[in-house]
Order: C-alpha cells, then sequence, then structure tokens
C-alpha cells in the first residue's frame, strides 16, 4: 500500500507519511487502496481483546511495519494508562442507542486512543528510514489533542512537542491539564486567536522552507500529531471495527447487519475515521455528523456548499467542536472528486482566497449517500445530558450530547431504526461546569469554578471524580507563553532557545 497525497504529490510508503505529517505540496496522505475485511475476519474479532482487535486492523493498514513491531507498540500504547480493561467499552443508553465511550486514557479524551500510540509508530517510522535529527512535533489543539500529544510524547528519546491552543478558547480543566506538563520536551503556547488562527498558522509553519531550514540546522525535523497525520487517523479506525466486534458478541447485531455511527465533529477526523472502516469493508449504515452551533459541516452535508466567509464563530460549552476550517474534509474530497489532486487543490485555493466552495450535483449526492448530519444549539446540549441522566442514569459529556441529540432528531426525522452508536468523546468530568448546570441547574455552578463543579457534580450525581481532573489545582503551571497568531514560528523559536 502507498499513500497518495491529496493535491497529487509522489506517492510514499505508510511509515514515511507517518513521519512527514503533512506531504511536500501541502496535502493530506491518504491510503492508494484500502484493505478488504471479509465477514469472517470481522466476526473472528468478537472473542478478541481491543489489543488484539488493534493488531489485526492496523497490519493491514501499515503494510510496512511487521505483526512483531505492531504487538509491541500496541501493548505500548493501550497496556496500562487506560481505567477500564476494555479500553473502548460500549455502553447501552436507551433504545436501539449504544455510546462508545473513548475516554478512559490518561488524558480522558478520545484523542489518547490515538496519541497514546502515534508515538511508538512515529519513532519506529523514524528507524525505518534512517531519521537521526530530533522529530519535533506541532501541534495546534482546539482543547484535547493538546494534552494527549503531551501525554503521548512525554520524554519519548529523539522527540519534542510543541502545542499552541487558542488563548481562552478551551474549558479550565482542559487549559491546566496543558500548562501542567512536565517533561524536558514538551511545550505549550496560547495563541491570540481562535482554533482555525491556531491551526492556520500550524499549517504556514510546515510550509515555510525557511523555517524548516532553521530546524534542519538545529538537528530536528518537523512532524505532526494533529489528525493530518495518517498516523493519528488509522488508530481511529480500529474502534469502529472493535464496536461493531462488541455488538455482535453482545447479541445487539447479526454479522453484516448495518450499524450507524453519530459522531460529534470538528476537525472531521473522527468520522473520517469511520468512513475507512467502511471501506475497508465495516458493515456502516449512515455516518451523522453532529455540529454544535459551529455548524458549517452539517450546512455544507446539506447543500454541498463549504462557506465561512462572514460566518459567526461561536465559543461554546463544547470548545473542542470550535472549528470552522475542517482539515480532514480534504481527505474526503479527495475521494469524492475521483481522487483527482488537481481538482483538491483547487477547492482549497478557493477556501482560502474567497472562504468559500461549493461541490457539483454529482459530488453532492455522493456525500449525502453516506453521511447525514445535524447541529444542536446550547440548550438543546443542555436538555440532552438531562435527559439521558434522568431517563438512563448515563452521564455523557457536552461533545457526546451533541451527538446524542442530533442522533435522536435523525431517527425522529428518517424513521432509521438501524441501530446507532454515539461517539462519546470525553469524560463528562472535563466539562463539570456546563455539565453540572445541565443536570442541576444555574444555582448549582453559582459561586463555583470548573473544579468546585466537579466536585459537585460527583456529590450529586454519585460518579467517580478522575484524578486526573481532582489534582490539577494542586499542579504547578509550567507553560506560561502567549503569543499573536502571526508570529507562531518566532514562538516556537523563542520557546526552545
Amino acid at each position: 500500500m502507498q499513500m497518495l497525497s491529496t493535491r497529487g504529490a509522489a506517492a510514499v510508503s505508510p511509515s514515511m507519511a507517518i513521519l512527514r505529517g503533512l506531504a511536500p505540496d501541502g496535502g493530506l496522505y491518504v491510503p492508494e487502496t484500502f484493505p478488504a475485511f471479509t465477514a469472517q475476519e470481522i466476526r473472528a474479532l468478537a472473542p478478541m481483546s481491543y489489543q488484539e482487535r488493534a493488531a489485526f486492523v492496523l497490519a493491514r493498514f501499515l503494510p510496512d511495519f511487521t505483526r512483531d513491531e505492531l504487538r509491541a507498540a500496541i501493548a505500548g500504547a493501550y497496556g496500562t494508562g487506560f481505567d477500564d480493561p476494555a479500553v473502548a467499552p460500549l455502553r447501552p443508553v436507551g433504545g436501539r442507542a449504544h455510546a462508545l465511550e473513548l475516554w478512559h486514557g490518561p488524558t480522558l479524551a478520545f484523542k489518547d486512543m490515538a496519541l497514546q500510540l502515534l508515538p511508538h509508530l512515529l519513532t519506529l517510522s523514524g528507524r525505518k528510514h534512517g531519521e537521526t535529527r530530533e522529530v519535533f512535533i506541532l501541534v495546534a489543539t482546539s482543547g484535547d489533542t493538546g494534552k494527549a500529544a503531551l501525554e503521548g510524547f512525554l520524554d519519548v528519546p529523539g522527540t519534542r512537542c510543541c502545542v499552541f491552543y487558542p488563548e481562552g478558547g478551551v474549558s479550565q480543566a482542559q487549559r491546566l491539564q496543558m500548562v501542567t506538563t512536565g517533561g524536558s520536551n514538551t511545550h505549550v503556547i496560547a495563541v491570540r486567536g481562535n482554533f482555525d488562527d491556531a491551526q492556520s498558522g500550524v499549517k504556514r509553519i510546515f510550509s515555510d522552507p525557511a523555517f524548516a531550514g532553521a530546524m534542519n540546522a538545529q538537528g530536528r525535523v518537523l512532524s505532526s500529531a494533529n489528525s493530518i497525520n495518517y498516523g493519528r487517523l488509522v488508530p481511529q479506525v480500529v474502534y469502529y471495527f472493535s464496536a461493531y466486534a462488541d455488538l455482535l458478541a453482545q447479541g445487539k447485531i447479526g454479522m453484516g447487519d448495518p450499524v450507524n455511527f453519530c459522531v460529534p465533529t470538528g476537525n472531521f477526523g473522527d468520522i473520517l475515521a469511520a468512513d475507512y472502516a467502511a471501506k475497508a469493508g465495516l458493515p456502516v449504515g449512515k455516518l451523522i455528523c453532529a455540529s454544535n452551533e459551529n455548524n458549517v459541516l452539517s450546512d455544507f452535508i446539506r447543500t454541498g456548499v463549504y462557506d465561512i466567509a462572514g460566518r459567526a464563530f461561536y465559543r461554546t460549552i463544547s470548545p473542542s467542536m470550535d472549528i470552522l476550517i475542517s482539515s480532514n474534509l480534504e481527505r474526503l474530497l479527495f475521494d469524492l472528486h475521483g481522487r483527482d489532486g488537481a481538482k483538491v487543490a483547487a477547492l482549497m485555493a478557493r477556501l482560502r482566497e474567497t472562504g468559500r466552495y461549493g461541490v457539483d450535483a454529482d459530488v453532492l449526492r455522493a456525500l449525502q449517500a453516506r453521511y447525514a448530519a445535524g447541529f444542536v444549539d446550547e440548550a438543546g446540549i443542555r436538555a440532552e445530558i438531562r435527559r439521558t441522566w434522568e431517563e438512563s442514569h448515563y452521564l455523557m459529556d457536552t461533545h457526546t450530547a451533541v451527538a446524542s441529540a442530533v442522533l435522536r432528531d435523525y431517527v425522529r426525522e428518517t424513521g432509521d431504526q438501524t441501530p446507532g452508536v454515539i461517539v462519546s468523546t470525553a469524560s463528562p468530568y472535563k466539562f463539570g461546569a456546563a455539565v453540572l448546570e445541565a443536570i442541576g441547574g444555574p444555582q448549582a455552578v453559582a459561586g463555583k469554578d470548573d473544579f468546585a463543579c466537579c466536585a459537585a457534580l460527583s456529590a450529586l450525581t454519585g460518579t467517580r471524580e478522575p484524578d486526573q481532573i481532582a489534582g490539577l489545582p494542586q499542579m504547578p503551571v509550567r507553560h506560561h507563553a502567549v503569543c499573536e497568531k502571526d508570529a507562531m514560528a518566532q514562538a516556537v523559536l523563542d520557546v526552545i532557545a
């Protein structure tokens, strides 16, 4: 299997795609062909552990890694640090819906599922290609990727990790998780702007030959831990296979029955991983893209027009989805346009120049055949958290609530009774104030900071507050850097000086 750039650059191996992160023409790497899992192979996953499922699936998506290399990497990623032996357990949440809980790792968010594995894949990739320079990881985060990357690369030999986050655009817990990170190879920088500013700034750094030259002179080479990196995307494919295998094992479906997946979506990577699972043979029904009030993606799926020109940007109680420029959508566009890199490059240029682009009617039909979409406002998020707690005694965070509400709307509007999986992306305690207010009302949070709200949420619901949250206020802040959105490259040079 070779990897193609969405904008036409020469094909490379999967390990080189992981090492580079981004193609030299600014494109994203995608598989030239997809593996084909048979029904017998998928059925065989049912009795396996998560680690065994990961080894089986990844061996087909990463053919230039040996089985022994993958097994060792997977053992290192998922052997410890997860508080549930299932790693990604599936929980019933009422009716025919289940929640796929992806937040049992060290940073309490779904990003751990990939970012505990990526450092192993990246260091293996470096060895395969004779890379002796320090791999310098640049990350833009809307909240969860940052801490997961910092945790994954913490003191990993031969690597350094620098994270940018939007100042004032993440929760109190998310910010403290990042700025209290220790280690000798981590850096955290707040950007005066929103996530799109941070993400665009990182992309500019990657395309700046002068910066690459400066890094090379210091014995460093740039790579990425954002979901633009294939090594971030492909581990996410595993948990869709795992969810299906769990439904089989529990007798909730028969082999070949379709399953709908509803994914709270900002940068489009998580839902695209489900698409890749479907391309590889997993019986996926509809992929339901769930947005908050920054609903550029649901509008695009409904109309075929991606338009951020003049669109308001909202800071919401689901901040990891406060994104208007969804990078991984480029991979889907590449597929929908017959893998024509020139067409994709033209669309991306149009977005940069005008803030919008549209797709042809046949492309829109193909998109809507695979995807549905919906969005929910702040009041709807709070109502969904309260409803699922009162009706099912299931506590969910603000992002999971977006998917839960959108899935209910989809079922009501379409009558589709296909079993549905809600992708649950974060612990409710990462957004304790918003969850507490949803359940207990405004009076429950009055006068309390996020951490007092988490303690109150635990007392109110009888659920356990994670140690990773309870101990945060006592941890020393180690990272204080702040920069303007147009000065990110210099900020990197300053923190490593």
